[in-house]
Parts: structure tokens; C-alpha cells; sequence
């Protein structure tokens, strides 16, 4: 079945060109112009990816993210900013954004980033119905692929859309070794270099969340000159 996608952009130019390459994908896209009309399309209908411009008219699109985020579906949301400094970026991936583009942008981009984060989505639901149990437990944490939700030692454990992914990616891994580049590439969906400190804030903060000892992780290990690993099974056991 083609993706559905829905574009929330006041370029209308803009809008109908990113309109007009995805249908040539083969997608199917809906466009809205302002935050209000956009955000009451993406709440009442299921897309496969929201493509989001943050400067919108009426409802901008961080409160956008914002309230899609609060509802118990989950729908991929790939931000749209020309806001270029580091902090804004980190704002769209903090409220729950899965990827961002920088205007002025290529299509040519934009178009691989659309097909990475619903190959990874589909790849991620795919893995949950067919190769994992319902809910996978370590220790004392237990993720909800279906859900996209996490818990420790039974309480929830509030995640953005990328820690959640890094989460689930180690815990279906146990024991595997995984470079700053790797994680970049498998749980970003496509090559970053040079940001391979996104990687390690993203874990500090995900450690932040789930160790007892942020300090002195049980659960996702650093292993020096190389990058990290969530813990082996066998450890686990031991531990647990």
C-alpha cells in the first residue's frame, strides 16, 4: 500500500514542489498552509510521515510537534526549519521531531530522508510482529515496539522519538558492538559525519533515564575506542 504523507508548509511553491517529487515516488501527500488546518488533518487522519515546517501562521509547528507527540498513535515527523544554529536543531529532536532538514535545502536530500525514516519505521514494526516478542524485557526495563512506549522497574519512562529508537535498537542487539558511525547510520537512517556527538548526548541522555548510576552504566556500556553495546544476555541474568 503507498505511504501517506502530509506536508504542513505556508510556501505554497515549496509545498507543491515536494508535492510533486513524492508523488513521483508514488506516494500519496496532502498538503496543508497553516499550523491549525495542518495539525487538525495530521490529528484526524493516519499518515506514514509528517513533513513539518516550524515558521507556520496560526499554530507553529514546535506546538504542532508538541500535541502530535501527546496522542497515543505514532506518526513519524521529519521537521522543515530554517533556523540553522546548533540549539534549534536539538529543540526539534528534544520534542519528539525524528529527523530535520535545513532550508535551503536539495530535494535530492529531502527525498532520502523521507525514504530512511519510513524504511526504518517499517523496519522497526516489521521486526516487532515477526522476529520479537510483543514487549522485549531487560532487566528492569520493558519496550513496547507496537506502542513506542518504555517502562522501568513498571514506571513510564518519558523518551523522545530518538531515544526511544537508540533504546530499542540495543535492546533488540544485546551484547553487539556498535560504532558512533553505525548508530548514526541504522537508528538516524542515513550518513552524518562529523555529528557523531549527536550520538553521545543522545545516550547520556537516554543513561539519564534509565540508570540507576548514569555514571556507572549496567545497561548501555561504553567500550572504549570503539562505541557501545547494550548489555549482553548472559550478564543480564547474572545481574537481574
Amino acid at each position: 500500500m503507498s505511504k501517506k504523507i502530509l506536508i504542513i508548509e505556508d510556501n505554497r511553491d515549496l509545498a507543491r514542489l515536494l508535492e510533486s517529487h513524492l508523488q513521483d515516488l508514488a506516494y500519496q501527500v496532502d498538503i496543508a498552509f497553516d499550523g491549525s488546518s495542518g495539525f487538525a488533518k495530521a490529528d484526524s487522519d493516519n499518515y506514514d510521515l509528517v513533513i513539518l515546517d516550524l515558521m507556520l501562521p496560526d499554530l507553529d509547528g514546535i506546538e504542532i510537534c508538541r500535541l502530535l507527540r501527546r496522542k497515543s498513535s505514532y506518526v513519524p515527523i521529519l521537521i522543515l526549519t530554517a533556523k540553522s544554529s546548533e540549539t534549534d536543531r536539538v529543540v526539534g529532536l528534544e520534542i519528539g521531531a525524528d529527523d530535520y532538514v535545513t532550508k535551503p535545502f536539495s530535494i535530492r536530500e529531502l527525498l532520502a530522508r523521507v525514504k530512511a525514516i519510513l524504511r526504518r519505521v517499517e523496519e522497526l514494526t516489521t521486526g516487532a510482529k515477526v522476529d520479537m516478542p510483543a514487549v522485549i524485557r531487560a532487566g528492569g526495563i520493558a519496550i513496547d515496539p507496537e506502542k513506542r512506549s518504555a517502562t522501568l522497574e513498571g514506571k513510564p519512562v518519558d523518551l523522545t522519538a530518538k531515544e526511544f529508537d537508540l533504546l530499542l535498537h540495543f535492546a533488540r542487539n544485546p551484547g553487539k558492538v556498535y560504532t558512533r558511525s553505525q548508530l548514526l547510520d541504522t537508528v538516524w537512517g542515513y550518513g552524518h559525519d562529523g555529528y557523531e556527538h549527536t550520538v553521545n548526548s543522545h545516550i547520556n541522555r537516554l543513561r539519564a533515564k534509565i540508570e540507576k548510576d548514569p555514571a556507572h552504566p549496567v545497561y548501555i556500556i561504553t567500550v572504549w575506542g570503539v562505541g557501545y553495546k547494550f548489555i549482553d544476555n548472559e550478564i543480564l541474568k547474572e545481574l537481574f
